[in-house]
């Protein structure tokens, strides 16, 4: 199977099982463990920020990034795509007790006017008041979008001439660093916390990690501990991600390069709606309306043939490059790709 499910399906490398087994661990709920103390260094030195935190998902540092900056009832501003909006099961407001305020943007991004109309207070009495925005770089649903920079500065100054503290989902961070090459602490710079995702691009199996001023970190770890996410021996994992800091950042340009390349080959299947120039990174999101096919019915047919994609929609459907997916594998995803719908194989024009 060519699996462009999602990222998030990738394997341990050998190297990486190795140095997972290998690795020294202690309790980490008491702070002892030296794997995972080392990585939240690395990711704290990584990110500019004072001090981080390992969590066992991102939707986990997602959710503390909220309740560190919130209290119950307060209004919290995202895109109308962000992760907590489609993908978080509605945890924010449930155990953060925050109402959520959507906005229209374009591929997950949106303006710093668009901002402040949302920010407006009111009287201050009847409407509740917004204490946090959040912001996702790359934007998932966006196709992989990374924010241009000028935009996300400007969106973040807003913010906090408002007043507002800002969260940061950086899922696939560095992926927008790689794609953009700018390093991951500038973009940190104007957030108040950040977090990066271990095991999408990079290809750990488990975890992610928080940064932030050391005090928000601190009280982040009472939510840890609160929420089910303190560990014991969990060096075995944090190994996982010192190891793809160290060796998987760099070749993300990669898995980048083959997501273009996919691309310009659906591009050229009839009935496919999609512009190569809008995949920057490693997500590829196509139409499928004008093929005859919903988007499972296709993805179904997809797999029978040994290529499997993600649903977005009726008539969406998502593919996601990563290390386990080679040129040749997505040269072959196209050659069936286009069997399944014009019944041929694809010319190498796409190449």
């Amino acid at each position: 199977m060519i699996d462009l499910y999602s990222d998030t399906v990738t394997q341990p490398t050998p190297e990486m099982r190795r140095v997972m087994a290998e690795a020294p661990v202690g309790d980490e709920q008491l702070g002892e463990d030296p794997s995972v103390n080392r990585l939240q260094d690395m990711v704290a030195a990584l990110t500019g920020k004072e001090a981080a935190i390992f969590l066992p998902s991102g939707t986990m540092c997602n959710l503390i990034g909220i309740k560190v900056h919130t209290q119950p009832g307060d209004r919290v501003i995202l895109e109308r795509t962000a992760h907590p909006m489609t993908s978080e099961a509605g945890g924010a407001g449930l155990v953060c007790g925050v109402l959520t305020v959507p906005l229209d943007g374009v591929r997950g991004v949106f303006t710093p006017e668009q901002l402040e109309a949302a920010a407006y207070p009111g009287d201050g009495v009847h409407t509740p008041p917004v204490t946090l925005v959040c912001l996702e770089n790359t934007h998932n649903r966006g196709g992989g979008k990374v924010w241009p920079f000028e935009t996300f500065k400007a969106v973040t100054d807003t913010a906090h001439r408002l007043g507002l503290k800002v969260h940061l989902d950086g899922a696939r961070l560095l992926n927008a660093v790689i794609a953009s090459g700018i390093p991951a602490h500038v973009w940190s710079a104007s957030v108040d916390t950040v977090w990066i995702d271990l095991s999408k691009g990079l290809g750990c199996p488990v975890g992610a990690v928080l940064a932030g001023d050391r005090e928000t970190i601190q009280r982040a770890r009472r939510y840890k501990q609160m929420f089910g996410g303190a560990m014991r021996q969990a060096g075995i994992l944090a190994a996982a991600g010192i190891y793809a800091l160290e060796h998987h950042v760099e070749r993300l340009a990669e898995d980048h390069a083959n997501a273009q390349l996919l691309a310009r080959g659906l591009a050229e299947i009839p009935g496919i709606r999609l512009n190569p120039a809008d995949v920057e990174t490693n997500i590829v999101i196509f139409d499928v309306r004008d093929t005859g096919w919903t988007a499972d019915e296709l993805n179904q047919a997809f797999m029978a043939r040994g290529v499997r994609c993600s649903v977005f929609g009726p008539y969406l459907l998502r593919a996601v490059t990563h290390l386990n997916v080679s040129r040749a594998d997505i040269e072959r995803a196209i050659e069936i790709m286009r069997e399944v719908l014009v019944g041929q194989r694809s010319s190498s024009s796409y190449a």
